[in-house]
């Protein structure tokens, strides 16, 4: 099979591409009850309580289970008591397959897990009277896993804690959600594992999953309030006391159904082997649009997992992760989990779902727009001697950007740096980078210098000044210049040369080894000839 590229790959052999939310998992709480003031309020000014204590909330917790245990006995509902360590998602494939109704709670799960609490202490006055007092703690309490199947959503679960202020966890698929619609619509289509193979109406699938939105899932949500038992009576809803969501986790994913296995194959070998440095900050900020300095918590690194004979990658970014692997050996799926909003510092609550899914699937995107252009960013044998030699336009001149000239690398970094930066970069930004890349303090290098790199960057094209503002964007060009040079610089020149040279004789490679084979074979044919010195 001729080698093709990854830009080929993807632009020849993807006969279907869909973006959509995958999996959500998400915080159902009431919020005035998050605090212990807001529990002590709920008894002493909602139900008239004269103290609060967490003797009531004990009743109000029994009645709860007494309810849960009334529904399931009712519609006689199987029970699972999970074991520790199981996998509810396994319990779940199997009750499904015996599940014949279109709507309806499959089966109940109990597990004893840690949650978020309230208890009473007992306190002293300044006269030493003793007095109870309410404080948030955490405790092993028993949770119900209602899982059931919806007639929009299909699959999902909600998981209450059976103990005040009964805080939940609502799980559902975006994928689930599209295969629901599509049947309701009658069209046709070919099923992946949390994915679509092929549909009849590729144009429909996509509008179909970029309508799931905020609304739709709180609809879902106060559905099955009213179909399961409800903690809380009408007069506390009635009062303010409603269930809230907000975001715990999010999965934004990208799906590419290739038309072979083998073409998945090849964009791995491809992909892994160029971007193992994905999770270099410079690149990370490329990919996720956000500025990274010392100070940003979290790890950025990127690893490549191997399960059997198929690799995945992962590039982490703060508490979120992109994961790139052939799925099922069919399609291409790139995703984006967001496991905390407040790393792009948007709020949690549901409401800012269509924030979240513009970050989500514009990561996913720029981060197949790295791997395309950094494998596919050979230049011309005339583009490179342009680069490398001098440069006159109108009436201006600049020198050549010199491959390997190591103040021309500092240049080539701030480029692959600034690249996709929404609001381009300024020359303040170039000298902070180029002081660091040089181990210098910032202010050695003065207005001049910073002016002269720039007019050498402007001039061969690699950069773009933006009208009546002082920021600079990189051009098209300039990116695929840099991602050039710095990689063959990176990759190629240093390593080969650290092979070849005699002075490091002591590493040990394939290419050393080829070497030595040359210089032996050499030396010996001149002795042959009577030409050795």
């Amino acid at each position: 099979m001729v080698a093709q590229s990854v830009a080929e790959l993807l632009a020849d052999h993807v006969r279907l591409s869909v973006e959509a939310i995958d999996r959500m998992y998400l915080n159902v709480y009431v919020p005035r009850l998050q605090c212990a003031y807001g529990a002590v309020s709920f008894f002493r000014d909602h139900r008239g309580q004269p103290l609060a204590s967490s003797a009531l909330m004990g009743q109000m917790s029994r009645r709860f289970v007494v309810e849960l245990d009334r529904f399931i006995a009712r519609r006689q509902l199987p029970v699972v008591l999970f074991r520790k360590g199981q996998r509810k998602d396994d319990v779940m494939i199997e009750y499904l397959r015996q599940f014949q109704l279109k709507e309806g709670v499959v089966f109940v799960g109990k597990a004893q897990e840690k949650a978020s609490v309230f208890r009473t202490e007992k306190r002293h006055s300044s006269s030493g009277r003793a007095y109870p007092w309410i404080v948030k703690s955490t405790a092993m309490v028993n949770h119900y896993y209602i899982y059931a199947v919806d007639n929009d959503f299909g699959p999902f679960f909600l998981k209450f804690c059976t103990y005040f202020p009964y805080n939940a966890k609502l799980c559902l698929n975006g994928h689930e959600y599209a295969k629901r619609q599509l049947e309701r619509e009658g069209i046709a289509y070919q099923a992946l594992d949390n994915g679509v193979l092929s549909c009849a109406d590729p144009q429909r699938l996509q509008q179909i999953c970029d309508g799931l939105s905020a609304e739709k899932i709180d609809r879902l949500l106060r559905k099955w309030l009213h179909v399961l038992p409800h903690p809380f009576t009408p007069a506390d809803r009635k009062a303010g006391h409603r269930y809230d969501i907000s975001i715990l986790q999010a999965e934004f994913s990208l799906t590419q159904v290739l038309d072979r296995p083998v073409h998945g194959r090849l964009f791995f070998e491809q992909v892994i082997r160029e971007n193992l440095d994905l999770g270099r900050p410079d690149e990370v900020q490329l990919i996720f649009d956000r500025r990274i300095t010392r100070r940003t918590p979290g790890r950025m690194r990127t690893r490549v997992l191997t399960q059997g004979v198929t690799p995945s990658l992962h590039v982490y970014y703060k508490n979120t992760r992109i994961k790139q692997y052939h799925k099922e050996q069919r399609a291409l799926r790139t995703e984006t989990t967001i496991n905390n909003t407040y790393d792009f510092g948007i709020g949690k609550r549901l409401l800012n779902l269509p924030k979240l899914r513009e970050i989500g699937f514009r990561a996913n995107r720029r981060l197949l727009d790295v791997e395309r252009l950094s494998y596919d960013c050979i230049l011309a044998e005339d583009t490179f001697q342009n680069i490398n030699g001098p440069v006159e336009r109108a009436g201006q001149r600049a020198s050549g950007l010199r491959f390997a000239d190591p103040r021309t690398h500092a240049l080539w970094h701030a480029l692959v740096l600034f690249r996709l930066l929404p609001d381009g970069f300024r020359r303040a930004d170039l000298r902070c980078h180029l002081a660091e890349l040089s181990g210098r303090p910032p202010e050695t290098l003065g207005p001049g210098a910073m002016t002269y790199q720039l007019r050498r960057l402007r001039l061969h094209g690699m950069i773009q000044r933006l009208p009546n503002t002082h920021y600079y964007h990189v051009t098209d060009s300039g990116f695929r210049a840099a991602l050039f040079f710095t990689r063959a610089y990176n990759r190629l020149l240093r390593p080969g040369l650290a092979a070849a040279l005699p002075s490091h004789r002591s590493i040990p490679t394939p290419l050393k080894h080829a070497f030595d084979k040359i210089d032996a074979r050499l030396t010996a044919s001149a002795k042959e000839l009577a030409l050795a010195a």
